[in-house]
């Protein structure tokens, strides 16, 4: 890098360690943090948070980038920096550091809220945490909104830019059109129940490890940890963790959260080392890494071709469970499609309905036609309308995500944009590799290779767009996912 993006990289060097404690916080307050303690580890991620705010946004940081502006000749890298850094200078210096403050301190309390509102199935436990998110929300989307622009697309544009209300309700209507006809058509044929699967926790983790490290994540680099709700959290490339849950009575859960979130560590692992620490470092657009845990989850993990070398250990591993089970009857079960309540348990087909009924949540409390206390109600609606189900408890309804907990409005559309990127991209791969042969022979070196060349090595280098058109040839396409799932279920 020239002297000037030098200079500036240096200068960056604080608010990219504060980010790492923070991540290192967020870490551990969702896997081995006391339960009372969430209310003065808030505190400090609070004032850490406002910290961070002033290392990026100050009289330096201004000066620094308009001079790095009147640069010509720009390498990729030098003006990814600069996008990324415009974009979240810009975005910060329109709130008051203080409400900032106080907004990071509150979202860092509020998970532990949402546990036990969740434990004890009662919504109103949670209720005034959340409406006090939800009016920081709005209230900060308001002031970094430019004009015309509506409160939620500003939200959206944090996640993926560019996907917008204009593109994704559209893009919902058609999935709606398409996935809803083929369900019920499926329902029409009542599949039988499920018996109940009972494998230890303790055999779990060993054969969860084992899954993770033969999908290629580095424990060198990285941990697997426990959690209620699933995440992966990367520091940089060489500190990686992912966190899991495991039930007694449902190993396939756990199983496919595993897969999901290792799709997620593996894109970290391998992004370039040289944007570790810094704002090219993590991931690109959140529906491009959704893209990769949902290609890991769901594109190969539930395929025939993926278990066949491995499946003799899942076995030997769970022998009562899954002893008499040959390869054929696993992967007809757990490519099952049937109307359910929980999202993180929902099969391919049904999941984007289950994103579906939080888009539109998200947009309604935004523009203000929905309040925090018709969640509840208007959840069931949805639910009931959509997928034919409706909840009997909040625990089982509304109260089943963190994320909003978390303060991650707009986050929700990204895992359907996630998945169809993901068959955009397996639509390209297939042509370019014998992809089938690779995952029976146990080979997924040259399927990860391949990501990592044209996808995770870049970081935020480069936006899902130019990713989706250098690697594909062609811009967002949600046909592949269309035709994805109506090959697969049609079946």
């Amino acid at each position: 890098m020239r002297e000037s993006f030098c200079r500036l990289q240096s200068h960056l060097e604080r608010a990219s360690a504060l980010g790492a404690a923070l991540a290192l916080f967020s870490w551990d307050s969702e896997t081995l943090a006391p339960k009372k303690a969430a209310q003065y580890t808030s505190k400090a991620v609070g004032i850490l948070s406002g910290e961070m705010f002033g290392a990026l946004v100050n009289d330096a940081t201004r000066e620094l980038m308009a001079l790095c502006e009147k640069e010509t000749d720009l390498s990729l890298e030098e003006k990814a920096l600069l996008r990324v850094l415009k974009k979240q200078f810009e975005e910060l210096e329109k709130l008051p550091r203080e409400e900032y403050e106080a907004y990071q301190e509150l979202i860092a309390k509020a998970p532990s809220i949402w546990n036990e509102a969740k434990e004890k199935q009662d919504f109103s436990l949670f209720a005034p945490a959340l409406k006090q998110i939800v009016e920081y929300n709005r209230r900060f989307a308001a002031l970094r909104a430019e004009k015309g622009q509506r409160p939620y697309d500003v939200l959206l544009n944090d996640y993926e830019e560019g996907f917008t209300v204009d593109v994704l309700d559209p893009f919902f209507a058609q999935l709606k059109q398409e996935i809803v006809p083929l369900l019920r058509q499926i329902e029409k044929n009542p599949q039988p129940e499920l018996p109940v699967r009972r494998c230890s926790v303790e055999k779990q983790r060993e054969f969860n490890r084992f899954l993770a490290e033969y999908m290629g994540f580095d424990f060198d680099r990285g941990v697997l940890g426990e959690t209620e709700h699933p995440f992966t959290d990367g520091l940089h490339s060489y500190d990686v963790r992912i966190a899991t849950h495991y039930y007694e009575d449902n190993p396939e859960s756990g199983i496919f959260s595993t897969i999901h979130e290792g799709g997620h560590a593996i894109y970290e692992q391998q992004i370039n080392p040289e944007y570790n620490l810094t704002l090219l470092g993590g991931g690109g657009g959140c529906g491009l890494h959704e893209s990769q845990s949902r290609f890991f989850e769901n594109v190969i993990g539930r395929s025939k071709a993926f278990w066949k070398p491995i499946y003799s250990k899942l076995q030997d591993t769970f022998p009562e469970a899954f002893g008499e089970l040959p390869l054929d009857g696993f992967i007809q079960e757990v490519n099952r499609a049937q109307a359910s309540l929980i999202r993180t348990e929902a099969d391919e087909l049904t999941y984007s309905l289950h994103i579906l009924v939080r888009y539109e949540l998200e947009k309604e409390l935004m523009e203000g036609s929905v309040q925090v206390e018709d969640l509840p109600r208007a959840w069931n609606e949805k639910y009931t309308e959509y997928l034919g189900v409706t909840p009997q408890n909040d625990a089982e309804g509304v109260l089943q995500d963190i994320h909003w907990a978390s303060g991650l409005f707009g986050y929700f559309p990204s895992y359907a944009l996630g998945s169809a990127i993901a068959s955009q991209l397996f639509a390209c791969m297939k042509r370019e590799m014998p992809l089938e042969k690779y995952l029976e022979e146990g080979n997924l070196l040259p399927i990860r290779e391949f990501l990592r060349e044209h996808v995770h090595q870049w970081g935020k280098a480069k936006t899902t767009g130019e990713i989706l058109r250098e690697t594909t040839g062609e811009d967002f396409d949600a046909r592949y996912y269309v035709e994805y799932l109506k090959e697969k279920f049609g079946r």
